[in-house]
């Protein structure tokens, strides 16, 4: 059997976690410069505040229901998360993490007369230790487990939060309550062409053929959902993936940007985030794509984002900051045209290897041990006392362009000078 333990409305949970008087009312958090509303509470829910919603639009409802509103504050719910998944690997031996507030586990060792007992151990336990509320759904498969904890999750009262769909009865009851728009892995467009084929219910998608399937829902891949939907397990479990294969640091800017310096300086800054993840894996990257987003075309009377990218394959692979960034700048001086307005930037390293299998070029020295020295120095500087106490001239001192995180609550549990007080 496989469960699959989701975060009740993560980033709004994170928000009460320390604000006790926050319990019972609304709250929503926005997403990056404070566009949209990417995650609500019930309470908010009720309210009829749309998910994705631009915020400009729900401001109205949202000050005359006093709505508490706040700026995603990543740091936080980063470290929450770690916690809970924590929780869960000590509470369970396989735990494969999906996303951040959800994770699948694996109870192939739970007695089956004790699945239902054993989940509501998991919720209440990660509750206790957490202070984050989650639903639990148990199945045989991890589509059908999908189901179970989005039933869970939609009535948590009747449900208390868990549900387990052990024989096919449940199974059938939860099919059919469930929209083919809600099955995992099916998709918007895919949903589209179902239902124009009659197919409204995760239930109706169950009974079709095999082949039909294969012909009409993504081939091999589609043929999988069935047999997952039908109690066929097909997605295994995966050892998480302690070694990335590319790491990638991006973000909108606060305002749009239109100088050349700007535009280095919030590469820069991506590339020095992007190398720390890389130093903290013990590995170096030979590849870097950077990426700009501008907004000026006009495409049917609206502003259309379009996007110029380009690669360096480095001599050799390094994970040194400013050797990384030196190839970083060149690629934005040729990418950026003077007049347009910059949105977005980013920073992708590939070609990645472990530090220790590094093959270095006839004619390129390798790293000194003062240069890795001084990366492990700015490193530990950093993480400790965080907002780029060292960092690169190139990457800038005033940072207009960053990102507009204007109701950004506290980072409790990251900052030493912004911990909770209680009086």
């Amino acid at each position: 059997m496989k469960a699959i333990v989701d975060c009740n409305s993560f980033y709004a949970a994170c928000e009460r976690l320390f604000k006790p008087a926050l319990h019972g009312k609304p709250v929503v958090v926005l997403s990056n410069n404070d566009g949209c509303i990417v995650s609500r509470t019930d309470e908010a829910k009720a309210l009829g505040i749309r998910m994705a919603g631009p915020f400009y639009q729900n401001r109205k409802e949202i000050e005359e229901n006093n709505v508490a509103v706040f700026s995603s504050n990543y740091h936080l719910y980063g470290d929450i998360s770690n916690r809970v998944m924590d929780t869960l690997r000590i509470l369970s031996p396989s735990v494969e993490i999906y996303s951040v507030d959800e994770c699948f586990l694996d109870l192939n060792g739970i007695e089956p007369s004790k699945l239902y007992e054993y989940s509501l151990f998991l919720k209440h336990t990660t509750e206790l230790w957490t202070g984050i509320p989650v639903s639990v759904g148990i199945a045989p498969t991890k589509v059908l487990s999908k189901v179970a904890n989005r039933l869970a999750k939609k009535d948590k009262i009747g449900t208390r939060g868990v549900m387990v769909l052990q024989t096919p009865e449940q199974q059938m009851e939860a099919l059919m309550r469930t929209e083919i728009e809600d099955v995992w892995g099916v998709g918007p467009a895919g949903s589209r062409k179902l239902r124009m084929f009659n197919i409204n219910t995760a239930w109706d998608l169950r009974n079709m053929n095999e082949d039909w399937v294969r012909n009409n829902l993504g081939g091999i891949v589609g043929v999988r959902l069935l047999k997952e939907l039908k109690g066929m397990p097909c997605i295994d479990m995966k050892d998480p993936l302690t070694q990335k294969k590319n790491i990638a640091t991006t973000r909108m800017f606060g305002k749009p940007v239109y100088e050349l310096r700007e535009l280095k300086e919030a590469v820069a800054t991506y590339v020095t985030r992007a190398t720390e993840k890389l130093r903290r894996q013990k590995s170096a990257a030979r590849a870097i794509s950077v990426f700009i987003v501008f907004n000026n075309r006009k495409i049917n009377q609206e502003y259309e984002p379009t996007s110029r990218s380009l690669s360096f394959l480095m001599p050799e692979a390094t994970y040194v900051t400013h050797h990384i960034i030196a190839y970083a700048m060149a690629l934005v001086e040729r990418l950026y045209r003077e007049g347009d307005k910059y949105i977005k930037a980013g920073v992708i390293l590939s070609e990645i290897v472990p530090c220790g299998s590094v093959q270095f070029n006839l004619f390129t020295e390798p790293e000194s041990a003062e240069v890795q020295k001084l990366m492990h120095i700015m490193d530990n500087i950093n993480f400790g006392i965080r907002d780029d106490m060292v960092k690169f001239a190139v990457a800038g001192t005033t940072r207009n362009w960053k990102m507009r995180q204007e109701m950004r609550s506290q980072r409790f549990t990251t900052r030493w000078d912004e911990l909770c007080e209680v009086k």
